[in-house]
């Protein structure tokens, strides 16, 4: 009695929750639970209950089939003919859950209606009628369960969420870098030869479409003529300077770096799922600025590693993003919605399941879950829980550490 009271003192705050180790706060709630009683097994494994020289052995059979109930009743030691009897059992379940299951007659046991669903975890009710008496048992059956004070699980963070519909985004994470569009570019050379008198632009300048770019004198007129810029953009090559013979080459090199494009190198065994019109989130490193584009084409040619590359445009009317920088993506490959879906980070094991936590007031139990696909944070639940159920998504560890420790086990 006196641990209990300072048990309760804890849970009541008059200790420091905040000097106490998680492990600490979760059993000390747990030490409040009733200790666990002596079970009598029969000899199918199943739980005795007895009222006097009347016996009943609930036994939960699930040899090559769904778990269902068997009953075995004796009188005195010697075994009751099924047909002379007739029970009926409910189990409360967490939430105000009540499955009520009948039995019949099958090989002189009794055989119960129903499947037993995972978890096994309820209190049972038992009335059985026979020889003109009724008996009637209650005990519980409680797995995979803890209570835990909403002040202790609020000053561990445990944090809920309910489950409900989400749209999947399926997306392939690739990598690639900026280059100039090949339509962006213009080499500026001289129409006729000559000395270049005065060069008005310089590499690295921004110019814009008719600027003035170049006076040149020709050789053979030696009148002097002007070079005009044909696009507006930077000068990303200079070749010549003033007093130079203009020869025949490109003199200066004009690149329209207003717009950009994200090659992305897409390897073998992805090709197939990559469509063209397909929805990008390009990320730059080192910036959590996310570029939202699609693809445009692929180019024919794979490159030294086998990846073939799909093109995306990118705006860069800001000049902030350069040519030549490495990036990632994500290419978005399917959306949909699916009825039902957790979190991955509220998953954990128990027995040979994967579960998540129910809530329920103060109690949190398993939920053994049935899972299909994984998007992102999310995974697909096919079933093992209701839509709507309020279940732990976060720190869910610390529920299963109590679990554990418990060691609680069902009948059979």
């Amino acid at each position: 009695m006196k641990t209990k009271n300072i048990i309760t003192a804890i849970l009541l705050g008059q200790l420091s929750i905040a000097s106490m180790s998680v492990s600490n706060i979760v059993h000390a709630q747990s030490a409040i639970e009733s200790v666990k009683e002596e079970v009598e097994k029969g000899p199918n494994n199943g739980r005795m209950l007895r009222d006097g020289d009347f016996a009943i052995e609930l036994s939960i059979f699930e040899d090559g089939m769904p778990p269902e109930f068997r009953v075995f009743a004796t009188k005195r030691g010697a075994k009751i003919s099924a047909e002379d009897i007739d029970v009926d059992v409910k189990l409360f379940r967490l939430g105000n859950v009540i499955d009520e299951i009948n039995f019949f007659a099958e090989q002189n046991t009794l055989r119960g209606d129903m499947e037993i669903y995972e978890p096994h975890s309820f209190q049972v009710q038992l009335t059985a009628k026979y020889a003109g008496k009724t008996y009637q048992w209650s005990y519980d059956n409680f797995e995979g369960r803890v209570a835990i004070a909403k002040q202790i699980a609020d000053a561990m963070q445990i944090e809920t969420e309910a489950v409900v519909s989400q749209v999947f985004d399926e997306t392939l994470k690739v990598f690639g870098k900026l280059t100039v569009a090949p339509n962006a570019v213009r080499h500026v050379s001289a129409r006729f030869p000559g000395e270049i008198k005065t060069l008005h632009a310089v590499l690295g300048q921004r110019v814009k479409k008719g600027q003035l770019l170049m006076t040149v004198e020709g050789n053979e007129s030696l009148q002097t003529y002007k070079v005009y810029a044909p696009i507006g953009g930077v000068v990303t090559a200079q070749n010549a300077g003033a007093g130079e013979q203009t020869s025949d080459r490109s003199l200066l090199t004009i690149s329209d770096t207003s717009k950009l494009i994200a090659e992305l190198g897409v390897y073998p065994m992805d090709q197939a799922k990559v469509k063209l019109g397909s929805l990008v989130n390009i990320s730059i490193p080192g910036s959590d600025k996310v570029i939202k584009t699609q693809l445009f084409d692929a180019l024919f040619n794979v490159n030294n590693e086998q990846a073939k590359l799909f093109r995306a445009e990118v705006d860069n009317a800001n000049g902030s993003l350069k040519a030549g920088q490495f990036i990632s993506a994500e290419i978005l490959l399917d959306s949909y919605n699916v009825p039902m879906a957790v979190k991955s980070a509220g998953l954990q094991s128990f027995r040979d399941f994967t579960v998540v936590y129910a809530k329920v007031d103060e109690q949190y139990e398993v939920r053994m879950l049935d899972l299909g696909r994984k998007v992102g944070p999310w995974v697909e639940v096919l079933g093992g829980i209701a839509a709507g159920t309020e279940y732990v998504a976060k720190n869910s560890y610390i529920i299963k550490a109590d679990i554990d420790k418990s060691g609680a086990s069902h009948d059979h």
